[in-house]
């Protein structure tokens, strides 16, 4: 009988599913890729964009690529889109009723494609009467199953569809959980650094890569830190939020420390008329105390006393050489120049 923890990993295995958004798939000796199309074939596209009004609908394609040598038969996929913790872009998995954009395209099931050739597959877009304004992302897939030691694995690749509802467009974005950890070197003549860890929420109904602007304010001065970090690794699905660390250099630990981050939820995508994007700053502080600088002022103090004693005690030392030569001298003058009797 197979251990709990054998169990668990057995089932896990068994649920297993890759997913892949670019470039070809591979199981085994089975090779395909999925890309946008048109009904004529591929279209040089890389994600879909529709962008339709609550009751309509509109027909896009896919092309499914076999570039296996022997036949294979695809079970095609359509299901809500979200973004990893890396920001790439993944899909729900294919036994999950999809709740969003997903729901909305119809594809079929299944798809026979003859080795070397191509399929284009209808996927067809209806948006509910409903349907509330903005982004509902989602994607398609093409995949198979293999089966290696009682294990199922599910092999996907697909094309994201960005689907977005037209009306009232809002990019607005909520900053939390701010933390921050100062870093100090104990070389008195280097500044340290503060490490920022914050999380965005998507409040709004588009997606928004939100730049970011960090500064830090001590007694010396300002440090800062921009976020120029390319759009597609700073983006957040309406609804979700991401954590983002960055590190603030030039900063030295005089006392109070107050950090200022100001984010602007930048929509992507199709351009978006009439967005509503607002600006939202928050502020955090902590203490970090100048050790290495305290304890260099300690030793320039000890040594300045240090030196003041040494210099007061050679001159008394002097001094008293000076009397002792002066009283020897006035001995010489007094009795030096009497004759001997």
């Amino acid at each position: 009988m197979a251990s709990p923890r054998r169990a668990v990993a057995l089932l896990a295995l068994m649920c297993a599913t890759l997913v892949g958004l670019a470039g070809p798939a591979a199981a085994r000796d089975i090779t395909w890729s999925v890309v946008p199309a048109n009904a004529g074939g591929p279209d040089g596209r890389s994600v879909i964009d529709v962008e339709l009004a609550g009751g309509q609908e509109v027909t896009e394609h896919v092309a499914v690529i076999n570039r296996s040598t022997k036949e294979v038969v695809f079970a095609i996929d359509a299901n809500d889109g979200y973004l990893t913790a890396k920001g790439l872009f993944d899909m729900r998995p294919s036994d999950a009723t999809p709740t969003d954009g997903g729901a909305w395209i119809q594809i079929p099931d299944k798809v026979t494609i003859p080795a070397g050739a191509t399929a284009i597959v209808p996927v067809k877009v209806t948006v509910p009467q409903n349907a509330t304004p903005g982004d509902h992302p989602a994607g398609v897939t093409a995949s198979v199953e293999t089966i290696s030691d009682q294990v199922r694995v599910q092999n996907r690749v697909g094309v994201r569809v960005n689907l977005r509802v037209t009306g009232d467009y809002v990019a607005k974005v909520a900053v939390t959980e701010l933390r921050t950890e100062y870093t100090g070197s104990w070389n008195p003549f280097t500044s340290g650094s503060i490490d920022v860890t914050y999380t965005v929420a998507n409040v709004g109904n588009v997606r928004v890569a939100p730049s970011a602007q960090i500064r830090t304010s001590a007694l010396v001065g300002e440090s800062g830190w921009d976020d120029t970090s390319e759009a597609k690794t700073r983006e957040i699905m309406p609804g979700s939020s991401r954590q983002f660390t960055a590190r603030v250099t030039g900063v030295w630990p005089m006392g109070s420390l107050t950090t200022k981050i100001v984010t602007i939820p930048s929509p992507v995508g199709q351009p978006a008329p009439g967005v509503l994007a607002e600006r939202v700053t928050v502020d955090t502080t902590l203490w970090a105390l100048p050790w290495p600088q305290l304890v260099l002022l300690v030793l320039l103090v000890a040594a300045f006393f240090v030196i003041r004693v040494y210099a007061s005690r050679r001159r008394e030392r002097l001094d008293r050489q000076a009397e002792i030569l002066r009283e020897a001298s006035a001995l010489i003058a007094q009795y030096g120049g009497k004759p001997k009797e």
